[in-house]
């Protein structure tokens, strides 16, 4: 460790997020980026907003996203924080809900930076196994805890947590906080923001990085009652006042203004999902039941490892889990039509 560090820092395990390559020709199936554009609607505000007004800070309160998304939701302002990407709110939740002296509870098969901030903020924490058909089941969360928090759908995996079984964690939870990860939710789930009215200790955090091709301009949100929200403000506002800049704020307004575009682009995604689930059945993949914008697959005869590598020597990149219980498992984002076509010729050319 350097002698200059804070003792903390040699301790991290810091996240390791997706490959960003700097490769060109590559079809890129590893970050379960939008493969379609951002509405032109929102461009074009982008642009009306690169003037002489860059000078002035944004506003700190980001007022005019969280009318746009309380409009969305028919909820009030009081219920919407704002943040710089569902990673920056994740991780403000974590100091401000999470940290208690009984462990978190999470899956053992998850979003792989909730380790990370428990790390950070020294929380301890408890994995939760999934079922073997790697499902959730919430009668494993029903012991001690200082919050629970999972993806929904869950991630790597895409599967799905019924709202209804939503509501039962939530309900046989109820001194803790149960933090719902929405950031795949339009791809296929019904998202818990309706329960929030009922439920004190629930919250549930968003981003426009996925359904809303947005990932580029870090915009994300939670949705709670304004005592949880509260609870964010007060850390945010002891962290960074400004956490969304001038085209930030323009540009989230606008995608949720455009419900069009965002239907359009959101249903395709959908489709090809599940013509590409189908076309991989077809050459003996095992595929998970995926409500994200991604399929988590494995092969019965070729390794995982094996099969990322002969993908990528061919130009197209997927991402593996070298941690146990997915091993063999490849996540790969839906791509446009002419993405996953690739994907599967390459494949049969791979397979013989």
């Amino acid at each position: 460790m350097n002698k200059y560090w804070s003792e903390i820092v040699g301790k991290l395990t810091p996240y390791t997020p997706g490959e960003q390559p700097k490769v060109s020709n590559l079809i890129k199936l590893n970050t379960n980026e939008n493969p379609y554009g951002p509405s032109p609607a929102v461009l074009m505000a982008i642009r009306a907003e690169v003037n002489d007004n860059l000078r002035l800070y944004p506003d700190p309160n980001s007022d005019k996203v969280k009318e746009s998304i309380a409009d969305y939701y028919k909820i009030n302002t009081g219920q919407v924080f704002i943040g710089n990407g569902s990673d920056e709110i994740l991780a403000h939740t974590f100091q401000a809900l999470l940290k208690h002296k009984s462990p978190i509870l999470f899956p053992d098969i998850t979003y792989s930076f909730y380790p990370v901030y428990c790390g950070l903020y020294g929380i301890d924490y408890t994995t939760i196994p999934l079922r073997e058909d790697f499902q959730i089941k919430v009668e494993d969360y029903a012991i001690a805890n200082g919050g629970i928090i999972f993806p929904n759908p869950n991630a790597p995996t895409g599967c799905l947590l019924s709202l209804g079984e939503i509501e039962k964690l939530v309900m046989s939870n109820t001194e803790s906080v149960i933090v719902v990860d929405e950031a795949y939710v339009d791809f296929g789930g019904e998202s818990a923001v309706p329960l929030i009215q009922t439920y004190p200790n629930l919250l549930v955090i968003q981003t426009l990085s996925k359904s809303r091709s947005l990932a580029g301009l870090r915009v994300g949100f939670a949705i709670g009652q304004s005592h949880l929200i509260e609870a964010l403000e007060r850390v945010k506002n002891s962290f960074n006042s400004y956490p969304l800049d001038r085209m930030a704020i323009t540009g989230a307004v606008a995608a949720f203004a455009d419900v069009e575009y965002f239907e359009k682009t959101r249903l395709n995604v959908i489709n090809s999902r599940e013509k590409l689930a189908n076309d991989l059945k077809a050459l003996n993949f095992e595929v998970l039941p995926s409500a994200a914008n991604f399929l988590f697959v494995r092969h019965d005869k070729l390794s995982a490892s094996l099969l990322a590598q002969k993908l990528r020597e061919r130009n197209i990149i997927v991402r593996h889990f070298n941690q146990p219980r997915i091993e063999n498992f490849l996540r790969i984002t839906v791509g446009k039509e002419s993405h996953c076509q690739a994907l599967i010729n390459t494949l049969r050319e791979i397979l013989g």
